[in-house]
């Protein structure tokens, strides 16, 4: 049984043996890009945990009050702690709150479970904070953390908790779940395989909300319309942009999609595109620009996002990036 996931079958298998095992770690660590599968992972886990009726050991009906509670992220034994938003901070209180919670015997479970996504968004006081309940973990309690990497944490914070390291899938991997198991046409399970960079929940969040396909191609339609203007109209369109902080993040994030594909057919590699759909507009790029330019604008965007991290003045890195853009 795969737990219902698509890909990750030695994670879970290794997770499985320790479920039916009752060789469970009092803390894991869920690493890997965002979209990769992590929550959906940490749930299943705790699903199989949990379980009232499960079909084998290690294994999980979901279909059970537990399971279908723990899949809602509605049950009472369950606590999920993130950063009021993508990109914001996880504050020590929360994590405080959660200690509070922890101390409580399960309500109805076998065992209480705390997930803690994007932990990496958390604050370093909150972090500390937590080394307290990763040092004396109250029984009966199972710690889930995910993040992008092990490497933005707290080395105290890493060191005590069992590390799963989720890689992307294969494109074509991919492409074939999101065909089997949610019924996509050939052409729209590839590009969507392909725009996720392997990462099966992000390729199945496009597919459930058209409106993010949409937003990427008013992205990539204004920037190709950027390439044609002079300074002043790049300047003016940076002063709009720079307004709504997280819209510019992601702008970056999809104009650096497309550029490190013209990288790559500059670079004559053979590597499988991710803007599959916008394959003659790279090749054009890759030939006009060439392999020089080309590496100059992955590293100033790349540069610009990393400044935003930094809450450097969002108009005043944008400017700055318009400027770095070729003009042809």
């Amino acid at each position: 049984m795969n737990w219902d996931m698509l890909g990750h079958q030695w994670a879970i298998g290794l997770l499985r043996e320790h479920v039916s095992r009752n060789g469970l770690r009092h803390a894991y660590l869920i690493t890997g890009p965002q979209g990769v599968g992590r929550r959906t992972l940490a749930l299943r886990l705790s699903q199989a945990i949990n379980c009232l009726q499960p079909p084998g050991p290690g294994e999980l009906c979901g279909t059970c009050r537990a399971c279908t509670l723990i899949g809602r992220m509605q049950h009472p034994d369950l606590a999920v702690v993130q950063a009021a938003q993508t990109g914001g901070t996880l504050k020590v209180d929360q994590i405080r709150e959660l200690q509070s919670s922890l101390s409580l015997t399960p309500y109805e479970a076998r065992y209480r479970v705390a997930i803690l996504l994007r932990f990496e968004e958390a604050h370093v006081s909150a972090q500390n904070a937590f080394l307290k309940t990763l040092e004396e973990p109250p029984s009966r309690v199972i710690l889930l953390v995910t993040a992008e990497s092990p490497e933005r944490l707290l080395p105290t914070v890493v060191s005590r908790c069992e590390v799963i390291r989720l890689r992307p899938l294969s494109v074509e991997e991919v492409s074939q779940g999101l065909q089997e198991r949610w019924g996509l046409p050939s052409a729209q399970a590839q590009l969507l395989a392909h725009l996720s960079g392997g990462r099966p929940g992000y390729a199945l969040r496009l597919h459930q909300f058209p409106e993010m396909l949409e937003a990427r191609h008013l992205r990539l339609e204004d920037h190709k319309r950027l390439l044609t203007w002079n300074r002043a109209q790049r300047l003016e369109y940076a002063e709009k942009l720079a307004k709504d902080k997280e819209g510019l993040l992601d702008t970056l994030q999809t104009w650096l999609s497309l550029w490190r594909d013209v990288f790559m057919r500059a670079a004559g590699s053979a590597a499988p595109l991710v803007n599959l759909d916008r394959a003659d507009e790279i090749a054009r790029l890759a030939a006009g620009v060439g392999l020089g330019t080309a590496n100059h604008v992955v590293a100033a965007i790349q540069r610009t996002s990393d400044l935003l991290d930094h809450n450097v003045n969002p108009r005043l890195a944008t400017e700055v990036l318009m400027l770095d853009l070729p003009f042809l």
